[in-house]
């Protein structure tokens, strides 16, 4: 193999670019980045960048092009690829050969069908930052819709900027669907004792006003008033181009226990627009966190290199965390259909809770005992019986 395209210059592709030159790689790489912008770290976006104690440079990957040698084609987007003939086409027409590919395309901000009025928000680029972050200087009435985890975030720097917020949320708790309820409504008390207004269990009938952004109406005819709306409502994998190619795309790219993908040779993929199975959890995954997609991406270069034949399975124990407020949320494991508190005070916001599924401890999450929290990191990889022994 003499040349290697990564397609997406986000965490996933730029740790693929410097993984394919650990490992020895000696032959071209070429990396593809839509955004016109050098590569960046996302996760800060919808806190420290936002609420403005870091700036462009402290969020930058510091990707050392030159040392590196990469081909690096920032502002340029793959809106094809072409598998019988090894190449990709590029907007514009060009035509890229390739040999071996990286797909790390990541996802997009689900957004409101139509024309959206002025004030609207959603929260993914460096560029939809720094429009909100302009937007927020002059102390507008904000409201969230969606109460996931870049909802919440969103909402506590608006608080931190002694910004009036509402977030919006369709279920009757947030992050119900990753929490489950009794997390979820721990999660309510913690943005309700910040100051956060709730409105929990009503959808998003329409967005009023015409130029500019009024309010929101909710499915039970109410109207909560806005000046900014930030769209919090999930993400969907960058696959269309990738439509009709041969590739198995899925709710992402379909990939096998390697991380190689279904339907060819030579093609791997990583991040957030990837789906496999985890034979830890024996569960299919498509993992939208930091730490997924750096591992991921180093599992992926492995695969490509060796081939998938003598390529080991991807199986690892996901990790993600999230600032609120004072709280540091920070999870191990996946979440399970049984869960209890194992450690420390709920009432202090200070506790470890441990998930369960068919007998088996399979995740842990911890608001502000970190250290405790990876205590309970082995016992999920162990397959330990639930309810677990208490950490030592």
């Amino acid at each position: 193999m003499q040349n290697v395209t990564v397609v997406g210059a986000g965490l996933a592709g730029t740790r693929a670019a410097e993984a394919l030159r650990r490992e020895g790689f000696t032959g071209t790489i070429t990396l593809l980045g839509e955004e016109v912008h050098t590569p960046y770290d996302r996760p800060p976006l919808s806190k420290q960048f936002l609420a403005g104690t870091w700036d462009r440079n402290r969020i930058s990957l510091r990707l050392e092009v030159e040392e590196l040698g990469l081909d690096l084609r920032l502002g340029r987007r793959a809106e094809r690829l072409d598998l019988p003939d090894r190449k990709l086409v590029l907007d514009g027409g060009e035509e890229l050969p390739f040999e071996g590919l990286v797909i790390a395309t990541g996802a997009r901000p689900r957004t409101f069908p139509g024309t959206q009025p002025q004030g609207v928000f959603v929260l993914r680029t460096l560029d939809d930052a720094v429009a909100l972050k302009a937007a927020l200087e002059a102390k507008p009435r904000v409201v969230v819709i969606g109460g996931g985890f870049i909802g919440s975030e969103v909402a506590a720097t608006c608080k931190a900027l002694d910004v009036d917020v509402t977030i919006v949320e369709a279920l009757h708790l947030p992050l119900l669907r990753v929490l489950g309820p009794e997390l979820g409504e721990i999660c309510a008390d913690l943005h309700r004792r910040h100051g956060v207004e709730l409105r929990l269990g009503h959808g998003v009938a329409d967005l009023v006003g015409e130029k500019r952004v009024e309010g929101v109406e909710l499915t039970d005819g109410t109207v909560v008033p806005a000046d900014v709306v930030v769209v919090g409502i999930g993400v969907t994998p960058n696959t269309e181009w990738l439509e009709g190619c041969g590739l198995d795309i899925n709710n992402g790219v379909v990939l096998d226990r390697t991380c190689a993908a279904e339907g060819a040779d030579g093609v791997v993929a990583a991040g957030d627009v990837a789906r496999w199975y985890n034979t830890l959890f024996a569960r299919e995954m498509r993992v939208e966190h930091w730490t997924n997609a750096s591992e991921q991406a180093d599992h992926a270069v492995d695969t490509l290199l060796k081939g998938r034949e003598h390529a080991e399975e991807f199986a690892p124990i996901p990790y993600f965390w999230s600032d609120q407020y004072d709280t540091k949320i920070q999870m191990v494991g996946v979440p399970g259909d049984q869960v209890v508190i194992a450690d420390g005070s709920v009432d202090q916001h200070k506790f470890v809770a441990v998930y369960g599924h068919e007998g088996r401890t399979v995740g842990a999450i911890g608001f502000s005992l970190p250290r405790k929290l990876m205590q309970y990191r082995q016992l999920i990889a162990e397959r330990a019986p639930f309810p677990p022994e208490p950490a030592g």
